[in-house]
């Protein structure tokens, strides 16, 4: 018999196969909670009827793996699914020991046996929850006729500015762990395929301790080519994250409400956009915060978390483009404009900057030059390569699988990665 899913289990026999969540073993009947990734069910033993289960009943314990074949039947006394299964046979698959952490563990002490922490209802709707977003996000983008392409993770300079990355042995060389796919997505444009995008893992060598940074996790990034400005980038991701946005709470709205808390509105379009120095003008004037003038050509940690109260004041809207930042504080390869100002933005959502987004500089004395002007000309030499022979223009943007799982949940980035890795922690 082939094992049925417990999520859409029906009146009849069947074969369950999960984990055992909750066990009462009584004089004369025993209770099981049976759980797989798509839901729970109770086996409801009748001892006087298969004495040849006590033995094995009397070895269970919470969190073995046991599999159950036996006739399902609707019942009103049960609570969990109104249904419940009486087995004519049982196997334990596994015997667990006892627990060594509980759901309310601190969050290091659970990071050590993840394993086991993943098993919680919440974290597998964190998981279900990132595969419908991943799924929508890539749904979308083929619709417009995108491809995914696969780039490489060890490369042979800094992908951004040669610092906070981590160096590796190879061969007789060295090579780096990739900051992102930038140069990669921009060589795929001077290739012609005009459209294309990619989730991948990225590394951040960086010693940060906060609750929105890795070392290293799952990007989403995409490029695509014939744009007239970065308005046009702007419009592709608003559009394109009002779509995944709908998608998640069409699938999961419920479930986020009642695991978690956390109420998920789908974004009207299009997205508030500012300037920089305007949100530094409009938080002095709303709210008192003042910055000194040479730190106002980038967003501080300070600023950028009060963005969500000023964004629901001014706007009552998540979302918010912030645009117009200082040249010196933006990537080389950002084009600008005839004064110099960076065509690109950063995307805020309840406070998190969830985006670095641009249009690209494609002409090849222009960004060489501005390579130049960072001192990475040397180090970028072989990517500079890719706009000698024609290339159109272009923009993209890159988003942080993670970093929006966490807002999508309330949580840390550390609970909200399969495996989180921060510089204190490489295992398991």
């Amino acid at each position: 018999m082939e094992r049925t899913y417990i999520g859409g289990i029906t009146p009849g026999t069947h074969r369950i196969s999960g984990f055992v969540e909750n066990f009462r073993n009584k004089k004369n009947m025993a209770f099981i909670v049976v759980k797989d990734i798509t839901g729970k069910l109770q086996v409801t033993v009748i001892k006087e009827e298969h004495p040849e289960m006590c033995e094995m009943l009397d070895k269970l314990t919470l969190h073995s793996v046991v599999t159950f074949e036996g006739e399902v039947v609707a019942s009103e006394y049960v609570k969990l699914g109104g249904k419940e299964m009486y087995p004519t046979s049982m196997k334990i698959e596994s015997v667990a020991d006892a627990l060594p952490i509980k759901d309310d563990s601190d969050i290091d002490c659970r990071m050590d046996y993840r394993w086991i922490d993943l098993r919680r209802d919440k974290n597998h709707l964190m998981l279900r929850l990132q595969t419908t977003l991943t799924a929508a996000m890539r749904e979308f983008l083929t619709e417009r006729n995108f491809v995914e392409i696969h780039t490489p993770k060890l490369i042979a300079a800094a992908s951004e500015s040669g610092s906070d990355v981590f160096e590796v042995k190879y061969f007789d060389t060295k090579a780096y762990l990739a900051q992102s796919p930038q140069f990669y997505k921009q060589m795929a444009m001077a290739s012609g395929l005009e459209r294309i995008f990619e989730t991948g893992p990225v590394f951040r060598a960086e010693k940060s301790y906060t609750n929105k940074h890795a070392t290293e996790f799952t990007g989403f990034d995409l490029e695509f080519s014939y744009i007239d400005s970065f308005e046009d980038v702007m419009k592709m991701e608003e559009e394109l994250l009002a779509y995944a946005i709908a998608k998640v709470k069409e699938a999961h709205g419920e479930e986020l409400k009642e695991l978690y808390g956390e109420e998920l509105t789908v974004p009207t379009l299009p997205f508030p956009r500012m300037k920089l120095a305007d949100v530094y003008a409009e938080l002095e004037k709303r709210y008192g915060y003042t910055v000194p003038d040479e730190l106002k050509g980038d967003l501080t940690t300070e600023a950028e978390r009060m963005t969500k109260q000023m964004c629901a004041d001014m706007f009552g809207h998540e979302f918010l483009f912030i645009t117009d930042y200082d040249a010196k504080e933006r990537a080389f390869y950002h084009m600008r404009d005839e004064n110099g100002v960076p065509q690109g933005y950063d995307l805020i959502w309840r406070g998190v900057e969830i985006t670095t987004g641009a249009q690209r500089e494609h002409r090849y004395d222009v960004l060489k030059a501005q390579a130049e002007e960072k001192g990475l000309a040397d180090d970028v030499k072989f990517y500079l390569e890719f706009f000698k022979y024609g290339c159109p223009p272009h923009g993209g943007f890159g988003i942080g699988i993670d970093r929006i799982t966490m807002l999508f949940l309330g949580l840390s980035i550390k609970e909200v990665q399969f495996l989180f890795r921060g510089p204190n922690r490489l295992t398991p």
